[in-house]
């Protein structure tokens, strides 16, 4: 997490430290997504160098717009098997960004689930932690009550086109 204020760095520790407290041993999978995905990126870019400096092997894989069957076949099944590149330790942390993580068909996948704020949108529905990036170098954690928001909200469709 080079050149991370230290605003960012202890909101980053902190989400850290709760996916670790849940998830502390094995194969783990992480997703982050939000409506910036530039944003998202570079949150799971340094959520995965903070795994790495608590002593957690973790690897990062940046997808963009994946399916479903992609996203098992080309990224978690090797995962899990350990044959994907630089995740061969039994501890080993995926940490994903990219689109689509979070849709109601692959939420059961991930161990902890991160959606990032870009501005005044709404949260997705389903996830561990909101963050608002709106301010990247003092980021805060969002809280919202999610019993408001219809079960849909958040789910991204396919590209078309």
């Amino acid at each position: 997490m080079a050149q991370v204020t230290e605003d960012r760095r202890a909101l980053v520790e902190s989400v850290a430290e709760e996916f670790l407290h849940n998830s502390w041993r094995g194969r783990r999978l992480v997703a982050v997504e939000g409506a910036s995905e530039a944003s998202a990126a570079r949150f799971a870019d340094d959520l995965a160098a903070t795994l790495v400096e608590r002593g957690h092997p973790a690897v990062r894989v940046s997808l963009g717009d994946v399916s479903e069957e992609e996203l098992r076949a080309e990224t978690v099944d090797p995962f899990r098997a350990g044959t994907l590149a630089g995740a061969e330790a039994d501890d080993a942390v995926l940490v994903v960004d990219g689109r689509r993580l979070l849709n109601d068909a692959v939420r059961g996948i991930w161990h902890f689930t991160v959606w990032t704020l870009a501005g005044d949108e709404l949260p997705h529905a389903s996830t561990n932690v909101i963050i608002d990036l709106t301010d990247e170098s003092a980021p805060t954690r969002y809280f919202y009550d999610l019993c408001k928001l219809p079960p849909s909200i958040g789910e991204r469709r396919a590209a078309t086109g």
